[in-house]
């Protein structure tokens, strides 16, 4: 009686062995794949960063480019007797987006320089800018800082004129000082350094900021400046007046040419739309590779739902077989390995499931494979 339920036990045993690796492959497997579809922190922040950096890039570029047509657009003309004509002929007295060149001419008084005899002109600003040197607590280096501490803009009105001044035409210059681009020279430029005694210095370091001194600017626009304006052209009571534009369009006071200024948008929008493209690039680069990532991760998902299905549908044809011959089914049996006893208590959890020789098979971090809760320390079991 003794031999037939050895031998028995022996052919389950051998049975039982067929699922012993696959066992221990799904425990594996599962323990690697948790958290393994998930992304990272660090791609997550990529991810993000490189999709607002291309918006923002985008909407740069947007604007740059429609201010570049913009100027491709405008209605060059020339100041001579046939601009009054036009603008009696185009519809309201009004070109919207028109060019005009020509040299400054003041209307009533000009703006005399504080510093530079005999310098005219009709905008006048007054810069003073602080420079000191401030501690980073970070760094722990001394960093240059700037400060205007105040600024003062001049102006008096005054009309662009053709350079051979025959023909009596001019145009006034509305608002010069909303123009995106106004060019003044500068004529004046002088640094004052600050006078520090003893005590002062020391203060200073004290307090982690060291004054330099300050520098003394004076800009202009001068009488027969050459100036490039861009903007709406209109024809009010016989004054022909350049103002800014409307429909978004941008307010041009420069003094490079036509074609200069329009090569520099140019520029400027093919500068921010390579930006786009290459952050464009780099988001979906990193977009790819987290999609990739979780089409792997439920792919490896299904194969181990697969795994444990084809284990639970052996492990119960085993048990049925066992039954059917009159074994005796193994209550005390390892979970994993089915064919030797649990011998140890997993804790914090309590589970006693395993054997110790499956115990240290399993991969790390060891998890209970019941509940998949953290092993922190296992304790031996003796049965009497």
């Amino acid at each position: 009686m003794v031999t037939a339920r050895c031998m028995i036990e022996r052919r389950s045993l051998y049975a039982i062995n067929d699922v012993i690796t696959p066992r221990r492959a799904v425990a594996a497997v599962t323990a690697a794949m948790e958290g393994g579809g998930r992304p990272s922190a660090l791609q997550a922040a990529l991810l993000a960063a490189g999709t607002g950096l291309t918006a923002l890039f985008y909407s740069v570029y947007r604007q740059q480019a429609r201010l570049a047509r913009g100027l491709q657009g405008a209605r060059r003309l020339r100041l001579d007797g046939e601009l009054r004509a036009v603008l009696l002929e185009a519809p309201g007295r009004c070109v919207p987006y028109a060019v005009i060149e020509g040299v400054v001419r003041t209307v009533k008084d000009t703006l005399s320089s504080q510093f530079v005899e005999n310098c005219k002109g009709v905008v006048q600003r007054l810069t003073l800018q602080e420079h000191k040197m401030v501690w980073n607590r970070t760094t722990h280096l001394w960093n240059d800082y700037e400060k205007i501490i105040h600024q003062r803009t001049n102006t008096t009105p005054f009309d662009l004129a053709p350079l051979e001044d025959g023909t009596g035409v001019a145009v006034r210059v509305m608002k010069p000082l909303e123009a995106a681009e106004l060019s003044l020279e500068t004529v004046h430029e002088k640094f004052h350094p600050s006078v520090q005694s003893f005590p002062d210095v020391i203060g200073h370091y004290i307090s982690g900021e060291r004054p330099k001194g300050i520098q003394e600017t004076e800009q202009m626009l001068k009488v027969g400046a050459a100036l490039t304006g861009v903007g709406e052209l209109v024809l009010d009571n016989n004054t022909i007046k350049l103002q800014p534009p409307k429909q978004g369009l941008r307010y041009y006071l420069t003094s490079a040419d036509f074609y200069a200024l329009l090569k520099k948008q140019e520029s400027s929008a093919k500068l921010w739309k390579i930006l786009t493209i290459i952050f464009g690039f780099s988001t979906c680069a990193v977009l790819f590779f987290l999609l990739r990532k979780q089409y792997r991760h439920h792919r490896e998902r299904q194969h181990l739902k697969q795994m444990q299905e084809e284990f639970r549908q052996a492990q119960e044809r085993l048990m049925r077989e066992v039954n059917a011959e009159g074994g005796e089914t193994l209550k005390n049996a390892c979970v994993i390995c089915l064919s030797s006893a649990k011998s140890c208590v997993f804790l914090e959890c309590g589970h006693v499931c395993s054997c110790s020789e499956c115990y240290r098979a399993l991969p790390e971090p060891k998890r209970c494979p019941i509940c998949r809760q953290a092993i922190t320390r296992v304790v031996p079991l003796y049965n009497s």
